[in-house]
């Protein structure tokens, strides 16, 4: 009996790595449906010109980063700047074409990557998730327009008036 009950524990440890292994894999499967799920929503709440559904994606603590180099804003001030869009009902629709989510060790952070279609045509979204009281919160977000390589010295061309005396001032 004494040898079985040793074989039942030495075989306890020898699996119990994979079957961790296999119960992370579950669980990050999971938190990334919430995930997906979070960021869909925020993409519909805005495209629907949901307001408090919109920005409750955010939490009380989170930075909205926009498309100019001007745009850094906590959550009250993008509250303060996208009401008027909100009430006007002229917000933005963006939907996700890929999208790419990684995570902390510990599992309450998360980060994700995402190509958008939007009508500045193809932009870029990341950002950081924070799991706060069990639900999934968005703490940094990113909003970037994409140049196609092949029109970047032309782009670069048409900002550059713009942006050279920005440069001045940040230096």
């Amino acid at each position: 009996m004494k040898k079985i009950f040793s074989i039942f524990i030495l075989s306890f440890f020898i699996f119990s790595n994979p079957l961790s292994a296999q119960k992370k894999g579950f669980y990050e499967n999971v938190q990334k449906k919430n995930i997906n799920k979070l960021l869909d929503d925020f993409n519909t709440f805005a495209a629907n010109a949901d307001f408090d559904r919109y920005f409750d994606c955010f939490a009380e603590e989170s930075t909205f980063i926009g498309t100019d180099a001007t745009e850094v804003w906590n959550k009250k001030e993008f509250k303060d700047w996208a009401k008027h869009y909100f009430d006007k009902k002229t917000t933005w629709n963006f939907k996700s074409l890929k999208r790419n989510i990684h995570f902390s060790k510990d599992g309450n952070y998360g980060w994700f990557d995402e190509i958008l279609d939007t009508q500045m045509k193809i932009c870029r979204g990341s950002g950081v998730v924070e799991k706060i009281n069990g639900k999934w919160k968005i703490r940094q977000y990113v909003l970037s327009v994409t140049v196609p390589n092949e029109v970047v010295d032309e782009v670069t061309k048409i900002k550059a008036p713009i942006e050279d005396a920005m440069i001045q001032k940040l230096k």
